[in-house]
C-alpha cells in the first residue's frame, strides 16, 4: 500500500485537471514499443545458448550471458495480472479440489468464490468469509496466501478489483463513496451469514460501510469484521508516507501523478494514476534492497541454483504486477485518510451522510498490526477499536504480531502460525445468528 491509493475533496468527486503527469502514460507505452526489437534480440541470443549443443552453454561466459539475458527480460517486462494457482486445499487432513467462480460482477470489481468440492452439510457448518482485498495497485492475488490460509476452515470469497485501464470510460468513474457502495452491496448476498476480512486500504471502506449499515439496522450486516494493517487513523506513529501526503497536500499528487490512458486500451481516457508510477514508489522505497536481490538472481542463475531462482520469479512475477487506479478514486481516498484525517476526526461522509463508527452496536471487531509496519504504523489500526464507542468491550479484540512488517500481516508463517488461528477463533466466537 503506497501513498498512491488514495485521495478527494470534501467528500466529494473530484474535478481533474490536465496535470503535469499527462504525457507520461504515453511515453511509457512508446518506451515499451521502443525496446521489443531488443528484447526480440536478447530472447534469440537466449534460445541460442540454452541449446545444449551450443559447446558455451555450460562455459562461465555462457551462464553469464544467459543470466543477464533473463535479467533483461524481467526487467523490461509489462508483468500480467498473475493467476489465482488455487486448485485444492486440505480440509479435515483430506486433500479437496477448489473450483473459483464469480459470484457478483460490476465494472470495476468482481466477486470470486473458491467453491471447495466438500458435503453441503459441511458447507452450512463452516463460516463464510468476505476478504475484501485493498484498491492499491497490486492485484488482489497478492492475498493468495492469505486465501489459502482460511480455506480449510472457512468457506472463502474475495473481492477481484478490475484493472482501471481495462474498464471502459462509458462505465463512468469510481471512488471511494462508489468502494463503500459495492461492499454493502456485496454483504446484501449473504443476508447476515459473514464475517468481513478487510486487508490494507480496504479498512477504511469496510469500516464505513458497516457503519452505515448497522445505523440503519440492516440484517445483512456481518456477525464479525476483522481489520488488518488498515490506515484508520494515520495521526498515529506516521510513516513516512503519511507525512508525505500531508506535507504535499491533494493538489501536489493532483498534478503530478494523475495521467490519462493510452489508446488501444480499453480504458483509453480514463484518468489514472498509472500503475508504472505505483511501481517507481514501490521499489523506491527499499531501491537497494531490490537491487541486492536481483543480484542474487543473476549469481543463482549462473551457479544453477534453480529453486532460489524459482523463489524469486515467484516473488517478483507478484510484486512487479500492477493495476491503474482510477483517480476520483485515489484522490479522494487520499485526501480523506491521509491529509484530512475525515474518519477518525467525525469528518467522513458517504454521499453527503456522515459515517459514524460509534454506530457499530452489533458486529464483533478485531484488529490486528505488525510491530514492524512501515506502510500502517502501530495503533493506526487499532484506532478503530476506540472509534467504536458503544460496541461493547467483550465485542473487541485486538493482536499485534511481533516480528513481522506490513506483508507480514496477512502472509507468511508467522501469519499463518499466529495469525489465522486468532482470526479463525474470533470468527467461530461471534458465528451466530
Amino acid at each position: 500500500m503506497v501513498i498512491g491509493e488514495f485521495c478527494s475533496g470534501a467528500g466529494g468527486h473530484v474535478t481533474l485537471g490536465l496535470s503535469r503527469a499527462a504525457p507520461a502514460y504515453w511515453l511509457y507505452e512508446m518506451a515499451h514499443a521502443a525496446i521489443r526489437p531488443a528484447r526480440a534480440f536478447v530472447d534469440v541470443s537466449r534460445l541460442l545458448f540454452e541449446n545444449s549443443a551450443n559447446p558455451l552453454a555450460e562455459s562461465p561466459f555462457g551462464k553469464s550471458l544467459l543470466a543477464a539475458g533473463e535479467l533483461f527480460e524481467r526487467t523490461t517486462r509489462r508483468f500480467a495480472k498473475p493467476e489465482w494457482n488455487i486448485n485444492s486445499t486440505i480440509v479435515d487432513g483430506d486433500v479437496v479440489p477448489v473450483q473459483i467462480s464469480c459470484l457478483w460482477e460490476r465494472p470495476f470489481c468482481r466477486l470470486l468464490h473458491f467453491r471447495r468440492a466438500v458435503e453441503y452439510s459441511r458447507l452450512t457448518v463452516d463460516p463464510c468469509l468476505l476478504i475484501v482485498a485493498p484498491m492499491s495497485g497490486h492485484y488482489p492475488t497478492l492475498l493468495r496466501g492469505t486465501v489459502q490460509a482460511f480455506l480449510p476452515s472457512h468457506d472463502v470469497y474475495i473481492t477481484e478489483w478490475v484493472d482501471a485501464r481495462a474498464v471502459p470510460l462509458i462505465e463512468g468513474c469510481f471512488d471511494l463513496d462508489d468502494y463503500i457502495d459495492y461492499v454493502i452491496d456485496m454483504l446484501h448476498l449473504f443476508n447476515g451469514d459473514v464475517h468481513v476480512l478487510a486487508v490494507c486500504q480496504a479498512a477504511v471502506p469496510v469500516l464505513a460501510a458497516v457503519a452505515l449499515m448497522d445505523a440503519d439496522d440492516h440484517p445483512d450486516i456481518p456477525r464479525s469484521m476483522t481489520l488488518m494493517g488498515g490506515p484508520i487513523d494515520t495521526r498515529i506513529n506516521p510513516s513516512v508516507i503519511n507525512k508525505l501526503a500531508e506535507r504535499r497536500g491533494i493538489d501536489w499528487f493532483r498534478q503530478n501523478v494523475i495521467t490519462r490512458v493510452p489508446f488501444p486500451n480499453p480504458g483509453a481516457l480514463r484518468e489514472v494514476y498509472p500503475g508504472f508510477l505505483q511501481l517507481y514508489g514501490f521499489m523506491v522505497m527499499n531501491l537497494s534492497r531490490h537491487m541486492e536481490e536481483h543480484f542474487k538472481l543473476f549469481q543463482h542463475l549462473i551457479h544453477g541454483d534453480g529453486d532460489s531462482a524459482q523463489r524469486h520469479r515467484d516473488f517478483y512475477d507478484e510484486y512487479l504486477a500492477v493495476a491503474d487506479l482510477c483517480a476520483e478514486f485515489y484522490l479522494q481516498t487520499c485526501d480523506t485518510v491521509f491529509i484530512r484525517h475525515a474518519l477518525p476526526k467525525g469528518e467522513m461522509t458517504h454521499r453527503s451522510r456522515p459515517v459514524d463508527p460509534a454506530q457499530i452496536r452489533h458486529v464483533a471487531l478485531m484488529t490486528i498490526e505488525g510491530e514492524h509496519d512501515d506502510i500502517c504504523g502501530v495503533g493506526q489500526t487499532s484506532a478503530a477499536l476506540r472509534l467504536c464507542a458503544n460496541l461493547p468491550a467483550s465485542h473487541k479484540k485486538h493482536w499485534l504480531q511481533l516480528g513481522v512488517g506490513h506483508y507480514g500481516v496477512f502472509n507468511g508463517a508467522r501469519f499463518r502460525a499466529e495469525i489465522v488461528p486468532r482470526v479463525r477463533d474470533f470468527i467461530l466466537e461471534n458465528d451466530h445468528g
